[in-house]
């Protein structure tokens, strides 16, 4: 273990909350994206209430909130489990 690449840090093993959240829409994206929709990470609150915002097709569908809650909130919650919830904003 050196200093001079972090590798003895341990905040550099472990991904930072915002970076599991990025890299899990990252991974999702692509489902939606090949329905004319896509999932943009507005903000994480202090109390881990992740925000997002649909877009494209997924914004004004009537199966949103369904997208929402039992796709992309579940999946995140899975993969991330410090996550309390994950709300679309405007």
């Amino acid at each position: 273990m050196c200093d001079a690449c972090g590798c003895s840090s341990q905040e550099s093993t472990e991904q930072s909350l915002q970076d599991k959240v990025k890299d899990t829409i990252e991974a999702i994206r692509g489902g939606l994206q090949s329905h004319g929709g896509d999932v943009e990470l507005v903000g994480i609150d202090e109390d881990n209430t992740v925000r997002v915002r649909l877009q494209g097709a997924c914004q004004g569908c009537p199966g949103a909130t369904m997208t929402m809650k039992m796709g992309i909130e579940r999946i995140l919650r899975e993969k991330v489990p410090e996550i309390k919830e994950v709300v679309a904003v405007d």
